[in-house]
């Protein structure tokens, strides 16, 4: 995936779920700060883009996640159209540190823009760290290749990594310290 399509997935989900804002939770983040011309392969090989809508409760954002998921989710037409999908993600989905949402990257331009240039949809980025963290607690081997390509190209830094991860929640304890340990095993390699 590109920036252009993470743009194209802002708007479209925006559109889908008639919000003006989007958080982005998934591995596409990184192209919220980074370009994908410095990014390894490993950090944007993914075809689909995590989207986190915005909502008064976590109900309704569970309900607009399943919008977004029925329209442009894997197997949609739009991903047939496209080549890759908007899976819309709740707050149940990913592990955040604390005061994550302080650290968005904020994505909005004219390629966010509705068809007639207005508005300019925003999507908000997980900081590259915070999402690093996200992915080494869900530790699929998918999320560790991605921490360990943006560790080995020195796009993140692994004590920023490990001290958001001790700001997740004490109820994440099992994988966040499965992690910390992933990420101490890692040091250890270098």
């Amino acid at each position: 995936m590109n920036r252009e399509q993470l743009e194209h997935a802002i708007r479209t989900a925006c559109q889908i779920i008639e919000k003006t804002e989007v958080i982005i939770v998934g591995s596409q983040a990184i192209l919220g700060t980074y370009d994908e011309d410095v990014l390894p392969g490993d950090a944007t090989m993914s075809r689909e883009c995590d989207i986190l809508p915005i909502a008064d409760t976590d109900q309704e954002t569970a309900r607009l996640a399943d919008v977004i998921e029925g329209v442009a989710g894997e197997w949609s037409p739009f991903e047939e159209q496209h080549g890759f999908s908007i899976d819309g993600v709740d707050l149940t989905t990913v592990v955040f540190p604390d005061g994550w949402r302080t650290r968005l990257v904020k994505v909005q331009n004219a390629n966010t823009a509705g068809p007639t240039g207005h508005p300019w949809f925003t999507g908000w980025c997980l900081e590259p760290h915070d999402l690093c963290a996200a992915k080494l607690c869900a530790g699929r081997e998918k999320d560790l290749n991605f921490v360990r390509a943006l560790i080995e190209a020195k796009l993140v830094d692994r004590v920023v990594i490990r001290e958001r991860l001790g700001l997740v929640e004490r109820q994440y304890e099992g994988p966040t310290q499965r992690a910390a340990d992933w990420l101490a095993s890692f040091q250890r390699d270098d």
